[in-house]
């Protein structure tokens, strides 16, 4: 008896890939007449679909982690947190706050605004102490105005923008530097023009003349005020009527200034340069030493202001958020604090 052996020929790669489409409809044929969920037939019948795509699919995954991964080490890096996770919530005397991006732009300007003050008035009153043959005393001297300008322009810049909870310190403070550029500019015109003179050297050698560009230093006085004496004023009266006296406490440490020495001091060199040239009761050498300090101050009052959080020169935003409400809110506010106060 013999066995005759027939070999089968082997499987090609077109029929493996027939029999696996045939396989497939016939799977899919199969559980479509079932009972189970759609959503299960339609994971099944589109299984075939979406298996031609699957390599191509764990690639783009991996490499969009990859990239999620890379910008989120890259942003931890720049120190963008606000990028990485929700803003840092204040309790405020009239409910919560936070900072938002143009609350930073607006401190920003405001200490660009600053800066930009104390470098032009460093730079024109160091001619009082520079040799007079250096080519730098003589270009300054030509462009005192230009920097007694640029200055002004920076110090009303920052008063637009700087956050007082009382309205009408903030306005009178703006309505001083208005007035000392008013002034300063009928100086210019009317007076130094005439003689001659630059406005800076007019007012140095007519100490009259100090009356027309005093509000502005007047107003810069009381920005310094602002933030290094010990009480901001507040709306008191809204305070009394409705806080507990551990309240009130609350809210005028929130009141308080950042106590800055440089600042503190300022707040009594400017008037006191200014009333004695003035009045002629100071002598050169007392002016050049409180100038040549006040120099010193105002470099380290604008540089420091960089150095402190956002949410400092913003203060209580509660506060002006409760300002901008309607009367009717305001009340439904206050009523709101009134029954907290009472639990």
């Amino acid at each position: 008896m013999s066995i005759k052996v027939t070999s089968q020929p082997k499987p090609t790669t077109t029929s493996i890939a027939m029999a696996m489409v045939t396989a497939t409809s016939a799977s899919s044929a199969l559980f479509s007449n079932t009972k189970l969920p759609s959503s299960y037939r339609y994971m099944n019948l589109a299984s075939s679909h979406n298996t031609t795509h699957l390599f191509r699919v764990s690639i783009s995954s991996t490499q969009l982690q990859h990239r999620a991964a890379s910008f989120k080490v890259k942003s931890q890096a720049a120190g963008d947190d606000g990028l990485l996770e929700p803003p840092k919530v204040y309790q405020g005397i009239y409910g919560p706050w936070s900072v938002d991006s143009s609350d930073i732009r607006e401190v920003i300007s405001y200490r660009s605004g600053l800066v930009t003050a104390a470098t032009s008035f460093v730079l024109a009153s160091s001619t009082a102490f520079l040799p007079d043959d250096l080519f730098l005393t003589d270009f300054l001297k030509q462009n005192i105005d230009i920097l007694y300008g640029i200055g002004a322009t920076g110090l009303g810049l920052s008063l637009i923008l700087i956050h007082i909870y009382v309205t009408e310190i903030k306005r009178t403070l703006q309505a001083l530097c208005a007035l000392g550029i008013v002034g300063s500019i009928a100086a210019k015109i009317c007076l130094a023009q005439p003689a001659n003179e630059s406005l800076v050297q007019y007012v140095v050698d007519n100490p009259a003349a100090v009356w027309f560009i005093g509000p502005l230093f007047a107003s810069l006085t009381g920005l310094v005020f602002k933030e290094g004496k010990s009480i901001l004023l507040l709306k008191t009266n809204q305070i009394v009527r409705i806080l507990t006296n551990s309240y009130r406490l609350k809210m005028i440490k929130t009141g308080l200034c950042y106590g800055k020495l440089e600042a503190g001091i300022l707040t009594f060199i400017i008037p006191s340069v200014l009333l004695g040239h003035l009045s002629g009761l100071m002598d050169d050498g007392v002016k050049a030493s409180l100038l040549g300090l006040w120099m010193a101050l105002f470099v380290i009052f604008a540089a420091r202001k960089f150095t402190q959080p956002i949410k400092d020169d913003l203060g209580d935003k509660s506060v002006f958020m409760f300002d901008a409400l309607s009367e009717e809110e305001k009340r439904a506010v206050i009523q709101k604090l009134e029954q907290q106060k009472l639990q």
